[in-house]
């Protein structure tokens, strides 16, 4: 019969998982593996979508980044190689930079493909300053004016994996939950948008430039058009925490006996959770499965947005101490500690004026 077929054929597949260690997902509809190799994950955008709205995460996450990969670029690929290359990056990200993983989340590839990269639990190593609540997208090739030209596959994968996690982070089209790393000074990693010591990455042919108003007129209404969602509210959460220990593992019940939850890396110091519930000095750091951190390792911060057309960042909280950066409107940070109307950043020793701030959450008790 061919309901016993499909059952014999599905258990066929979970034995074979089991032996060769693939990674599979799994739904009503089919049942396809992943395939790994260095302990990268390759993704169709498809795959990539099942996979990334399946996903238990931790991380508080508030931007997307993108980047080109500027070399390895489209003469290294070889329509085979996406492993290898991953690799390659990996390799020189450890022993050339020093870092102790491959800097970015994700890389897409000339035919569409996605790979996977570091953790999503950890913060990625891209833009100096802007890693903490961010997701690292490298896209590969050269996407400088007169290099690599774009294809149509990886054009796509762009656009729809942008809108994708948009809309599993609940994260507005907008150039400041989008960001380039050319809008950022290299040496202090404060956002100037491309006016002086910027790389050109993404490209200065990247979807039509590299400039913010190139992001708004040519990649960001792709973006919409590709995944129309809009923003959820979530009136149940109630604060947000940061990690203070190096590790915190994350527990099926409020206790500390109850098992680590399979799957789940342990949350990393600096990284900011979300509470649903607190219980016994407990927090439940998700809406919709039993999560648990102890709270003794996290400290309060709260979330905020800039809602002047420039907010100067200066080194002290007060007038009289040195202008640092400056911060654009919708700009949302992380507050940790308030000092006489000022407000110090989260993972930094920078400070702005709490006058122009919108808080979007509030809790430093």
């Amino acid at each position: 019969m061919v309901w016993q077929r499909t059952i014999y054929y599905a258990w066929i597949l979970i034995l074979l998982q089991i032996r060769s260690k693939p990674l599979f997902l799994i739904n009503t509809r089919k049942l396809f593996a992943l395939t790994n190799r260095f302990g990268f994950t390759k993704f169709s955008i498809q795959e990539f979508e099942q996979w990334i709205n399946s996903l238990q995460l931790a991380r508080t996450v508030i931007s997307i980044q993108q980047h080109h990969t500027f070399s390895p670029a489209y003469v290294h690929f070889k329509d085979s190689n996406h492993f290898e290359l991953q690799q390659g990056m990996k390799n020189y990200h450890v022993n050339h930079n020093g870092w102790s993983d491959i800097g970015q989340h994700f890389t897409t590839f000339p035919d569409g493909s996605i790979l996977s990269g570091r953790s999503l639990e950890r913060s990625p190593a891209c833009i100096t300053g802007q890693n903490a609540n961010s997701i690292c997208l490298e896209h590969l090739g050269n996407f400088d004016s007169g290099k690599d030209a774009m294809t149509a596959e990886q054009r796509e994968a762009i656009i729809r994996m942008t809108a994708i996690l948009c809309r599993r982070f609940n994260l507005p089209v907008h150039t400041q939950s989008i960001i380039y790393h050319h809008w950022f000074d290299l040496s202090t990693g404060q956002r100037n948008d491309g006016v002086r010591n910027n790389k050109t990455c993404p490209g200065t042919n990247f979807f039509g430039g590299n400039k913010v108003m190139d992001c708004n007129t040519h990649f960001l209404p792709l973006v919409s058009q590709s995944f129309p969602f809009s923003i959820q509210n979530k009136p149940d959460l109630l604060k947000y925490v940061s990690v203070t220990a190096s590790k915190l593992n994350v527990r099926s019940e409020p206790r500390q006996t109850a098992k680590k939850v399979a799957g789940l890396d342990p949350a990393s110091i600096g990284s900011v959770l979300r509470v649903y519930q607190e219980e016994n000095g407990w927090y439940k750091i998700s809406n919709s499965q039993e999560h648990w951190v102890y709270g003794k390792y996290t400290m309060n911060v709260s979330r905020a947005a800039v809602k002047t057309a420039k907010l100067h960042v200066r080194n002290g909280p007060g007038r009289s101490f040195d202008r640092v950066g400056a911060l654009a409107k919708g700009h949302e940070i992380f507050i940790v500690h308030e000092e006489n109307n000022w407000c110090r950043i989260h993972m930094d020793e920078k400070w702005v004026s709490k006058d122009h701030l919108k808080f979007i959450l509030k809790d430093l008790t």
